[in-house]
């Protein structure tokens, strides 16, 4: 199968699943989304060319947006062209990497791997996704993801410069008493793997979000 049918044939099987749990597909941005009251969770999937002709690797991704936290944190990012700000994960993991199995993908070489790769995440939405995804609508509950170990890489963001800029931004929403804590653990990861520019970004968040008022 071409990349494109294999994309088509696996939004089409899993469609009724997701819609029956009030997400919507976005095939253009690859991925069923739900709206939340803070911005929406999402299941995006990433298929790519395996090595012969007409294979595929497919991968999921799990994770949520929170307008709050980026509103203001993309404000100092420069990664994230302006039109696709609104469309940016605030958290997100691949299912291989939430059960800690790094790389882990599907190869859909025809279309019984396809059918067993859908019941496969089909199955792991229910057990574990759909209740991670609950989890994570508040500000609050991104301020704990991400800062329960701030000395730690964190699962749960690709880009771990951005999560210093995101879970210092969820501190102060969630007037976390850590504040003023994080903002030094992430300032000294940065001087380590930041660069000039994000270094210098990350203290103008950090004089803005000294004088925000949360209202």
């Amino acid at each position: 199968m071409s990349l494109k049918t294999t994309e088509a044939k696996l939004y089409y099987a899993l469609y009724d699943f997701f819609e029956a749990e009030g997400f919507r597909l976005l095939m253009d941005k690859k991925q069923f989304r739900k709206n939340t009251p803070a911005g929406f969770t999402n299941i995006i999937f990433s298929v790519s060319e395996y090595e012969k002709e007409n294979d595929a690797w497919i991968e999921v991704h799990i994770g949520c947006r929170n307008d709050q936290v980026e509103q203001i944190a993309q404000q100092f990012l420069n990664a994230n062209l302006v039109d696709f700000r609104s469309d940016v994960n605030t958290i997100i993991i691949s299912t291989g990497k939430y059960n800690d199995v790094n790389y882990f993908r599907y190869k859909i070489q025809n279309d019984e791997d396809l059918t067993d790769a859908c019941e496969s995440i089909k199955e792991f939405m229910q057990l574990s996704g759909f209740g991670f995804l609950a989890s994570i609508t508040h500000v609050g509950d991104i301020d704990r993801i991400l800062n329960l170990m701030p000395q730690k890489s964190s699962k749960y963001l690709y880009n771990q410069v951005h999560r210093c800029f995101k879970g210092v931004v969820a501190a102060k929403l969630n007037n976390s008493p850590q504040f003023d804590r994080l903002i030094e653990i992430y300032r000294s990861y940065l001087s380590k793997f930041g660069n000039d520019v994000e270094r210098a970004n990350y203290d103008r968040l950090i004089a803005y979000l000294k004088y925000y008022g949360n209202n």
